[in-house]
């Protein structure tokens, strides 16, 4: 059993966005606080362990899930849709739809450089909660859990609608019709230099057709091409993030 943290915190605001009631809070707790929190603190009880269990049952539940649907799959085909449902971005959306990176108990240092907002923070949160829930109740109420989190990820999936590199299929769609010139080119960096963050244009034949902000150069251009996609509305009609 794992100590308990003694922190102030809004147990009815987070399983309001998460959508669940904890039994169990110090299972909650423990699904939220990440390793800077206390250098002090036994490893174990940080949120890592339950991260490592959360990535079974929810590749568990998502593959039967897979498995039971789409008969006509075969094991190539179902491995790709799952790698789709489980992938880093779409915990990441998950995390962003619990606004889980406010509720998280870090370290300041952590804090201060963004930790709350750090992709792979948010997604391994996701896994973490996903653990507590399981053994705060059972496999199948788990199941029921993740389905219903993730049933607009797994049907976007399923069809084929997830896009997890922009700047492909940005140029996939724009030259379609021929070759155009792209380019991804930096307006302003602004920040302390252990956290800057970019805003970078995407332009072709010279014309500006997205703007992306994010803290390293790779993101902001991955969310410049996203813009240009979303200002299609034809592309955006077939690919509707």
């Amino acid at each position: 059993m794992i100590e308990i943290i003694k922190y102030d915190i809004e147990f009815a605001n987070i399983e309001e966005k998460i959508g669940y009631n904890f039994k169990n809070k110090d299972l909650l707790i423990h699904a939220l606080t990440h390793s800077s929190y206390n250098s002090q603190r036994k490893a174990n009880e940080y949120n890592e362990r339950l991260e490592f269990l959360g990535d079974s049952v929810l590749q568990l539940c998502i593959s039967e899930y897979l498995f039971n649907r789409l008969k006509n799959k075969l094991e190539g085909e179902l491995t790709k849709i799952r790698s789709l449902i489980v992938c880093e971005n779409s915990l990441l959306n998950i995390a962003k739809s619990w606004n889980i990176g406010s509720f998280l108990l870090m370290g300041k240092g952590e804090e201060l450089t963004g930790g709350r907002e750090r992709v792979s923070i948010l997604a391994d949160s996701v896994e973490s909660v996903i653990a507590a829930v399981y053994l705060d109740s059972s496999f199948e109420e788990a199941r029921k859990f993740i389905l219903q989190k993730f049933s607009v990820i797994i049907d976007k999936a399923i069809r084929n609608k997830i896009i997890l590199d922009y700047k492909t299929k940005l140029q996939e769609f724009l030259q379609k019709n021929g070759e155009v010139s792209i380019k991804y080119d930096l307006i302003s960096e602004e920040g302390p230099a252990h956290r800057r963050k970019f805003c970078i244009e995407v332009k072709i034949n010279d014309i500006n057709i997205g703007i992306g902000t994010g803290y390293s150069k790779k993101e902001a251009e991955q969310n410049a091409a996203k813009e240009a996609l979303k200002k299609n509305g034809d592309f955006m009609e077939e690919f509707n993030e």
